[in-house]
């Protein structure tokens, strides 16, 4: 037997799934009407503003007190070595390019900038969306 072909322009048919859907900010179940994703404007205006909403900034680290220089990594451009607190390459013979602020490595006593470390071009969403 021949299954019961839908309207294809017919929203309550073919946007409506077996049961009740789930409003995707509140997770209550609601009766959809056509399109409708949220269960109500209060819920749409959020999941708005979440998607809008610019992610907050991610804190600089402090540097201690004193020459910000002595915390600092920096880079031969040419020769791509690191130098914990020292602006000029021994062995170029000329001016390192600043990584930013960092420190020797616990196990294997290279200099290590924070920006290494942290991963700073993620962006978390407070209020992600499912």
């Amino acid at each position: 037997m021949a299954e019961p072909k839908i309207p294809l322009r017919d929203d309550n048919a073919t946007t409506s799934p077996d049961g009740r859907p789930l409003c995707p900010v509140c997770w209550t179940p609601f009766t959809r009407i056509r399109r409708q994703t949220y269960c109500s404007d209060t819920c749409r205006k959020t999941a708005w503003r979440r998607r809008h909403t610019p992610a907050p900034a991610v804190p600089q680290p402090v540097p201690p007190a004193g020459r910000r220089r002595d915390v600092t990594v920096y880079s031969c451009p040419d020769c791509d070595t690191r130098y914990y607190g020292r602006q000029w390459c021994p062995d170029c013979h000329q001016p390192c390019t600043r990584i930013g602020l960092g420190g020797q490595c616990p196990h294997c006593d290279e200099p290590v900038a924070i920006n290494d470390l942290l991963d700073t071009e993620a962006t978390s969403n407070p209020h992600p969306l499912p």
